[in-house]
């Protein structure tokens, strides 16, 4: 999967092919620019880790702007660092190994390199994502989900989810790369109960929020309207989902 020039790849080091290709494909739904390189499997289609697998994986992700490698097991690691060991030394100089978990942590990177941030901000984001799901993905915005309206600045909106798979995966990439550039906090959440942050991936999967349910979205901030807006629009166009 080929990558923009300004965005972080990431490499996924699995003991299992299909484990690190089936994410791949995971990750593409919510980060479709993002150069995603797999390296499952030893080289003969076994489990466990490959040197040569992992070292093919990390040039094939770079795009010049750094690589995050993410791996599933403790012996994943060790052939990741020898690995890396071969690299010239530019190459190497924009290799980050995430203390993270694989899926989460993958997901949490993707979005964040799909919305062009740089290498230590792709990195935060994959092991930031440990916290979430040793949370149970569910950390509220609780600055932006106050329970009043105007008088405390936040504004409110509720929509149906039409899509059919509701607010999972998909829809919840494409809500968080829509308020990238909108100066505002917003939560996500059934009406009535505090939400969570909006522009966490992880979270705003965690609700489980599916098609025909009411979701709320609370907003704060100088684009508080616009954030409004987007989501509400977002929404009602089933998050880009066909018919």
């Amino acid at each position: 999967m080929s990558g923009g020039a300004d965005q972080v790849g990431l490499v996924l080091v699995s003991h299992v092919a299909s484990i690190a290709d089936g994410l791949r494909a995971l990750v593409a739904q919510m980060a479709p620019d993002v150069s995603v390189a797999p390296a499952g499997g030893t080289d003969d289609a076994g489990i466990g880790t490959s040197f040569d697998l992992v070292l093919a994986a990390v040039e094939e992700a770079d795009t010049g702007a750094g690589v995050v490698v993410l791996y599933d097991l403790g012996s994943g690691l060790l052939t990741t660092e020898t690995a890396l060991e071969m690299l010239d030394d530019d190459l190497r100089s924009r290799v980050r190994i995430a203390d993270a978990p694989l899926v989460e942590g993958a997901i949490a990177a993707g979005v964040e390199a799909q919305g062009g941030g740089d290498l230590a901000a792709v990195l935060g984001a994959a092991e930031a994502a440990g916290g979430v799901a040793a949370a149970g993905g569910s950390d509220a915005a609780e600055a932006a989900a106050g329970t009043g309206g105007a008088a405390d600045g936040t504004l409110r909106a509720t929509a149906t989810l039409v899509n059919k798979v509701g607010l999972h995966a998909r829809p919840a990439g494409a809500l968080v790369r829509a308020l990238a550039d909108v100066d505002a906090d917003l939560t996500v959440g059934r009406p009535g109960d505090p939400g969570v942050n909006a522009r966490s991936v992880l979270s705003v999967i965690g609700l489980g929020l599916g098609n025909g349910e009411q979701v709320e979205y609370t907003a704060s901030g100088p684009d508080a309207e616009q954030a409004l807006d987007t989501a509400v629009e977002l929404t009602r166009q089933r998050f880009g989902d066909p018919e």
